[in-house]
């Protein structure tokens, strides 16, 4: 059983944030704290620091190192480096610039035996198969732990409290250390869907019908996840305060985890910035305006559609064919499509799924038909100069104050490279229902789907 946690107040406390998504765009919760942050630094200031790993090839596209800070956190980093560890803090190059220290997991793999022996000494949980991702994330959890601790040094002198948010198990591998050596910090775990969930919704279409009756030890063993479930009870067990984002997930918090969420804290986006009527409506016309450009692009090659009488639906998110929904609503596409055929409606849905598979480079019609369409848009800014300055030229001299012949007032040059460009870029093929070449094209279930319900961008 958790301790109950005392209470805290933001003057006299740090609060840090633990994710691995934090300079790291691998899922959703990276766009979740992302989100977040302006608020989160508005309301907590120099108290408010985020932690996460130093394992995107471009990180620094995302973070600004600065080791001129003079903080508690800086002089900590400063004696982690001086250990041979691989830390940098500086600034997450998001809006609110929060302070962010990461962690190079690789800096202290010359250490993961001792890591991998203490963990299963002190927590039971064997981590005897290879696995370079589990390597990164215990690696990771080490070295946050080092840092909390002496944080928590710090601040006990100062006599201010530490709060410590972990996101997912990823991010939480330093709780049951943090609990077992009695470090004085509050720390709070939030788990955004449990790991054995997901292996099991994929896997059982009535999974939450069976929820209450399945075996968490067998379950894990059977997807061959004992180590990773082990370690998120460990996390869910050991916080002070367990958190999930919905009740659906508190359910598999209750069977899976072993422990009732104390709080369902549900995810939400930062839209003080579309706060502003106006504002969202120049987005919009901006937005769909660069919409509109590639669909053109990619379908007029072929055929055309009234632009005015079309629908846009758009689904993202984690490659997960049955968890994220992708096959209902594939499903619902192919009955729409017949529904529309069916009663004649005179209207074009447009269909986006934007998602992330292994693939080898942008399909190259896709590439050519884009390219094609900035020479017929360059062409159409070089006539309308043109057209422009002879017009304006025709008015100043104009003594039978009639219009001129706006084809005349355009070269023969300008309009033989517009209809030339225009004859090239037309085609008979279908366009293509996929931008890039994946690597497994044919084991793709979207695009297995969509070949056999015959939804292959037909006219």
């Amino acid at each position: 059983m958790a301790s109950k946690a005392k209470t805290v107040t933001r003057k006299n406390t740090t609060l840090v944030e633990v994710a691995w998504e934090v300079c790291n765009q691998v899922g959703g919760i990276y766009t979740v704290i992302r989100s977040k942050v302006p608020t989160m630094v508005n309301a907590w200031g120099d108290n408010y620091v985020l932690l996460g790993p130093k394992v995107h090839a471009n990180v620094n596209a995302d973070f600004e190192p600065d080791n001129s800070l003079d903080t508690p956190a800086s002089k900590i980093v400063r004696e982690l480096n001086d250990m041979g560890w691989d830390v940098q803090i500086g600034s997450w190059l998001v809006s609110g610039r929060p302070t962010t220290v990461l962690f190079n997991p690789q800096s202290v793999m010359s250490q993961l035996g001792d890591i991998k022996y203490y963990y299963w000494q002190n927590h039971h949980i064997s981590f005897n198969q290879h696995d370079p991702l589990m390597d990164e994330v215990l690696a990771f959890g080490f070295m946050v732990k080092e840092f909390l601790s002496r944080y928590a040094r710090v601040c006990l002198d100062a006599d201010q409290d530490l709060l410590a948010h972990f996101h997912e198990w990823m991010a939480g591998t330093a709780i049951p250390d943090l609990r077992k050596e009695q470090i004085p910090i509050q720390t709070v775990f939030t788990t955004h869907a449990t790991l054995l969930g997901r292996y099991l919704a994929m896997n059982d279409p009535f999974f939450y019908d069976h929820l209450p009756f399945l075996d968490w030890a067998a379950e894990a063993k059977k997807f061959n996840v004992e180590p990773t479930v082990q370690l998120e009870r460990a996390c869910a067990h050991g916080a002070n305060v367990f958190t999930t984002v919905s009740e659906v997930t508190a359910k598999e918090c209750i069977h899976l985890l072993g422990r009732n969420p104390d709080r369902i804290l549900p995810n939400g986006l930062n839209i003080d910035r579309f706060s502003v009527l106006h504002e969202v409506q120049n987005l919009h016309h901006t937005y769909k305006k660069q919409i509109e450009h590639f669909v053109m692009g990619h379908f007029f090659q072929s055929y055309t559609f009234d632009l005015n009488n079309t629908l846009y639906f758009f689904t993202s998110g984690r490659f997960e064919y049955k968890n994220k929904g992708y096959d209902l609503t594939l499903e619902a596409l192919a009955r729409l499509n017949h529904y529309m055929k069916e009663k004649k409606i005179d209207k074009t849905v447009v269909m986006f799924f934007v998602t992330k598979q292994p693939y080898t480079s942008i399909n190259q019609d896709v590439l050519t038909s884009r390219a094609i369409m900035e020479e017929i848009d360059h062409n159409c800014d070089a006539i309308m100069e043109q057209l422009k300055e002879r017009l304006f030229e025709a008015a100043a001299t104009n003594s039978d104050h009639r219009l001129p012949a706006l084809n005349d007032l355009v070269d023969d040059y300008w309009k033989l490279r517009y209809r030339r460009t225009i004859q090239s870029w037309k085609s008979d093929r279908l366009p293509s229902v996929v931008t890039h070449n994946l690597v497994n094209d044919g084991e793709d279930p979207v695009l297995n789907f969509l070949r056999g319900a015959n939804l292959l961008n037909h006219k």
